[in-house]
């Protein structure tokens, strides 16, 4: 071995990638008190100390991980997309599958199986609600912050419509308008009856939300609906 040859102590050879780990650790600690902090307070309404108090940490701890509170806000708009859209992935070709039995265009019925198994595995749907508001409300409000709320939000529908898209295609079923506009409308409605639910202070507002849903997603996407070969 050359004399030049640098050689790790004994026992500190995976020293980096135990660091790595308690790093990624501690952003998400921090990532998701953020997340309770913004839900209970607001964006502007938590600060950088009770975030990180809240994981745990000091102000110090936060700075070596986000730059600011802005890069925390993208960082954690980033991490909820991905998680939900892996939870649709995960699903979504096993709950589509029943189409391709129907022997033609699919029943609202079959549509409302669908729907309502889709919202039984979406996590905290009520906070998830007000941190997009409170997502949003930002980047309404900051030119700067709006460009890149706006890349994250239409690539998360973008995803979403190919993964609808693909799903539906398989089973000989297609959309009569391009399915990103479909996605689009789907996702409006469903947080405009999440919105409605919060401001009129329903005790169980996924419930109130599943029933408002049920009235209208159903019969809107069948209306929207055809098989591969139909008109």
């Amino acid at each position: 071995m050359s004399a030049n040859k640098l050689v790790a102590p004994e026992g500190r050879a995976d020293a980096p990638a135990r660091e790595t780990a308690r790093r990624a650790r501690t952003r998400e600690r921090l990532l998701d008190a953020a997340y309770r902090q913004f839900s209970e307070h607001g964006i502007n309404g938590a600060s950088i100390e009770a975030i990180a108090d809240d994981a745990g940490f000091t102000r110090g701890a936060f700075y070596s991980n986000f730059g600011s509170k802005e890069e925390l806000f993208f960082a954690l708009t980033e991490r909820e997309n991905r998680a939900r859209l892996e939870t649709l992935r995960e699903h979504f070709s096993r709950l589509v599958a029943p189409l391709g039995e129907t022997g033609g265009k699919p029943a609202p019925a079959h549509i409302e199986g669908i729907i309502a198994d889709v919202m039984s595995f979406q996590p905290d749907i009520r906070q998830w609600c007000l941190m997009q508001s409170e997502f949003r409300l930002l980047a309404l409000r900051d030119p700067d912050v709006a460009p890149r709320f706006l890349a994250a939000a239409q690539s998360f529908q973008r995803e979403l419509a190919t993964m609808i898209d693909t799903a539906v295609r398989a089973v000989g079923v297609r959309f009569r308008i391009d399915a990103l506009d479909l996605t689009r409308l789907l996702v409006d409605q469903f947080d405009s009856a999440m919105q409605e639910a919060i401001l009129a202070g329903d005790e169980d507002p996924d419930r109130s939300v599943r029933e408002k849903v049920m009235r209208t997603l159903p019969l809107l996407v069948h209306s929207l609906t055809t098989t591969l070969d139909g008109d």
